[in-house]
């Protein structure tokens, strides 16, 4: 809604990814959820616009926490996946993430925080395993023979 349209010949890319300037003065109709969450998105933009938070190559990733959990409306879960996936970290642990808990369960995982602790430095690795193995839309290629149906 708010990214920059762009010509590429590939089907289906057909803008850039939105600034953070952009994504701070973004129309409320263009932010089709809650208004606590689309104050919290407009927080993080404006805070990345005016270089509050830097989450860019080589971004110092303990700072960056500290001051992702400064914001109102973020917490440890999405600090975790914003430290996982913006910088990198690779031992960035959703703890309380429900596809984690779930899959931890079916494997027989006990005492998932405490035992995610023997897996550092690499926890974003266990974690995106952990996922895959949750049964969801996304871990399944419907028909494909090497992808079964997860229960």
């Amino acid at each position: 809604a708010v990214g920059e349209p762009v010509e590429t010949g590939i089907p289906g890319l057909t803008h850039l990814f939105p600034t953070s300037e952009a994504v701070s003065d973004v129309a409320d109709e263009a932010l089709a959820f809650p208004r606590s969450r689309r104050e919290t998105l407009r927080r993080i933009a404006a805070a990345l616009a005016d270089r509050q938070i830097d989450l860019g190559p080589g971004a110092d990733r303990a700072e960056a926490r500290s001051r992702l959990l400064a914001l109102k409306g973020i917490g440890p879960w999405t600090v975790e996946l914003i430290a996982m996936r913006a910088l990198g970290d690779p031992d960035a642990f959703p703890a309380t993430d429900l596809g984690l808990i779930k899959a931890s369960r079916r494997l027989g995982i006990d005492g998932l925080p405490a035992r995610a602790e023997a897996w550092r430095p690499w926890r974003s690795y266990a974690t995106q395993h952990l996922w895959a193995l949750t049964p969801h839309a996304a871990n399944t290629i419907p028909g494909h023979p090497g992808c079964q149906e997860k229960k």
